[in-house]
């Protein structure tokens, strides 16, 4: 008689493929292997341990600001729309629309961060992603490229904390 268990292995996180794979390795290889600058150890652990409660207080001011912006923008649409503005609306919502995206998979990410589970962390890596999207499609190059390489540096300096 087989007394084997089935596998009880847990849920695995979804490895990426492709092109995101791709992109995963060039951002390893530039942000985290060849990279002059490594971050000290304590640095790496202070972020990962403090990093998710660091998140946690910014979402909660982003949520609120999320708020704000949009009882503003109710507020002051039809005299912005009188005067001609808001330029191109589609470009603004689709923006707000990608933001919004990126903001619910970071909170998404946040109990496994707390784990340093992989999972979570791939989760923030899409999530950065995702927001340069939205910087790309609102046309701002500048901070793109600023934010892209900041983020990916420290989120792949980090990368070997999270199983």
């Amino acid at each position: 008689m087989d007394t084997q268990q089935p596998n009880q292995n847990p849920i695995v996180a979804p490895q990426p493929h492709g092109f995101l794979k791709q992109m995963e390795d060039f951002f390893d290889t530039y942000l985290h292997k060849k990279v002059p600058f490594h971050l000290p150890p304590v640095a790496k652990e202070w972020i990962v341990k403090f990093g998710p409660w660091i998140t946690l207080v910014l979402m909660i001011f982003g949520a609120l600001a999320m708020l704000a912006a949009i009882g503003l923008s109710a507020v002051f649409s039809p005299v912005a729309k009188m005067y001609g503005g808001y330029g191109n609306q589609i470009t603004y919502l689709l923006g707000a629309l990608i933001g919004l995206i990126a903001f619910i998979m970071e909170a998404v990410a946040l109990p496994g961060l707390f784990k340093r589970s992989l999972k979570s962390w791939h989760l923030v890596y899409y999530a950065v992603l995702v927001s340069a999207v939205g910087q790309l499609i609102d046309g701002s190059f500048i901070n793109l490229i600023f934010n892209v390489v900041i983020s990916m540096y420290f989120l792949f300096q980090i990368r070997e904390y999270y199983k």
